[in-house]
């Protein structure tokens, strides 16, 4: 009986003790981590020195693209867990998402136009200007995300130490500004004139996602100054996408309660 013998299989080139040394002091770790990977694929598909090389190149270029992004979205202060593929989309949410898909497309920001998203607590709002805000950091935007009261409260402290003129600048000079749960409190006359600085700065220059549980008609009556604000929120409001998320809070979803009187379980 005659025994058939496979071919050998062609060993993966090892990377070796010098290579990975010389790949690391170029700063090219990550490339010694997948070359194994590579070497084989490229045997499988006969590739050429040059078509390697570009294939090892790219795998680098989107490693540093992605710990980019990484950073410059920590530093923008975006949650990272609030993506455009983490966003848990349930069918009792109701909201366009027709005009949800084309903000993704960030169009908007080329005319410097402005994004409400409006809603009750707990729908999402928070994740989807997050994940407005990653997208733009990986088209090399640059962003910045705050929560309406912790801004007012940095700008109070920029008065000062007379540095309020620097925050401002900064402020207006991002290319996405994002403000986190605007008008959850009533504002005073200093955060109403911060208000309209940053709306009269910004307007029609460069784009700002307003989040809030409140419309802007409520907005009006939460402020000191009525004029200014007005004219703030005339300026914000004109030619702006509205977002309306309606639906039950993800908080209470899967939350648990029991019926006083049977002592059921129930499971919302």
């Amino acid at each position: 009986m005659t025994t058939m013998t496979r071919p050998a299989t062609a060993p993966v080139d090892p990377v070796g003790v010098d290579l990975t040394r010389t790949l690391r002091a170029l700063k090219l770790g990550g490339m010694a981590d997948t070359l194994p990977e590579r070497l084989v694929l490229a045997r499988q598909q006969q590739l050429g020195h040059a078509a390697f090389l570009q294939l090892v190149l790219s795998d680098e270029v989107t490693r540093r693209d992605g710990r980019s992004a990484t950073l410059r979205a920590a530093k923008a202060g975006l949650d990272p867990t609030m993506r455009l593929d983490t966003f848990n989309d349930q069918p009792d949410l109701t909201y366009d998402r027709t005009l949800w898909s084309d903000l993704t497309t960030l169009r908007f920001t080329e005319a410097g136009t402005g994004v409400l998203i409006l809603g009750p607590v707990g729908v999402g709002k928070t994740h989807l200007a997050t994940a407005l805000g990653h997208i733009a950091i990986r088209r090399r935007m640059t962003v910045g995300f705050h929560r309406a009261d912790k801004l007012f409260t940095r700008l109070r402290a920029a008065r000062l130490d007379n540095t309020l003129d620097a925050e401002l600048r900064r402020l207006t000079s991002t290319d996405l500004l994002i403000i986190d749960d605007f008008a959850l409190r009533a504002l005073d006359a200093t955060q109403t004139n911060d208000f309209y600085e940053i709306v009269v700065e910004r307007h029609r220059r460069a784009s700002t996602i307003w989040v809030s549980n409140r419309e802007p008609a409520e907005w009006l009556g939460l402020t000191t100054d009525a004029l200014l604000a007005q004219s703030a929120i005339d300026r914000l409001t004109s030619g702006a996408h509205t977002l309306v998320v309606e639906g039950p809070s993800y908080r209470q979803r899967g939350r648990v309660t029991v019926d006083p009187g049977s002592g059921v379980r129930h499971a919302r």
